[in-house]
């Protein structure tokens, strides 16, 4: 969430080239290319130090590398949460799908708001509908439902490609333990227009409806834990990589 009128350059044009590239092609050969996890071999937490080289630039509220902000929702979640280890989890891997960075993909395709593609973006959708000029779907699916059914349920609708889809799917691909829960919270966490916006009701399912809590309250830790207050890593490493090792152990393929 943020003032759209006073927003750096650098978010702007962000948001201008995800809004005009993000198309059902565009995320349909995502998908097939990034299946496979065939990008490299890491563990959680050298994937962490990784993004410590990393800074948002759809991110008007923060300056500072993206591992501060992980383990900076991970307390935050800890400290309402202390018995829900795998809350804290979900909010220190929240953003790792921000790897695709260093994989080559540019920041549009990474970082930012997410939302459907293949229908017609809500009037939450962050710098609205005008932002979309230039985008070809736009056209070809120009209703509220656009190439879905009502209450189709989000699992089938095609998002637009950054790294929640992305962690979403190198998780299950690794067969981390991780509950339904924390799955739903890291594939929609940047689905803005819905959980916080209240679109696209229209395209969920009752499992959606149920899961919508945990989204929300999820936003709370990530949204204002976005402080340039830095902890201290090396305090905070050792538990957090005994809850990595409970549930996402060892080298994943990314």
């Amino acid at each position: 969430m943020f003032d759209v009128a006073h927003c750096p350059d650098r978010v702007v044009k962000t948001y201008r080239d995800m809004h005009r590239n993000q198309t059902v092609e565009f995320v349909t050969k995502k998908l097939q290319d990034f299946h496979m996890c065939s990008r490299g071999h890491m563990t959680v937490m050298e994937a962490l130090q990784t993004l410590n080289k990393f800074i948002d630039a759809s991110d008007p509220d923060v300056d500072v590398p993206n591992i501060y902000h992980a383990f900076q929702t991970a307390e935050r979640i800890r400290e309402r949460h202390p018995d829900k280890e795998w809350f804290q989890l979900t909010g220190l891997l929240h953003d790792l799908g921000k790897l695709l960075a260093f994989f080559g993909e540019p920041q549009w395709a990474v970082v930012g708001d997410t939302f459907p593609v293949g229908c017609i973006p809500a009037p939450s959708v962050v710098f609205g509908i005008d932002s979309f000029e230039g985008n070809p779907d736009i056209e070809k699916y120009n209703s509220q439902l656009g190439k879905y059914e009502k209450n189709c349920g989000l699992e089938n609708v095609l998002m637009s490609w950054g790294h929640d889809e992305y962690l979403y799917r190198v998780l299950i691909y690794n067969k981390c333990k991780l509950p339904d829960e924390a799955l739903f919270v890291i594939r929609f966490h940047s689905f803005y227009p819905w959980h916080s916006g209240g679109d696209y009701m229209y395209l969920c399912d009752n499992r959606d409806l149920e899961l919508l809590q945990w989204v929300q309250e999820f936003n709370e830790f990530d949204l204002y834990s976005k402080t340039d207050d830095q902890p201290d890593l090396d305090v905070l490493m050792p538990y957090y990589r005994s809850l990595v090792d409970k549930f996402c152990p060892g080298q994943l393929r990314w």
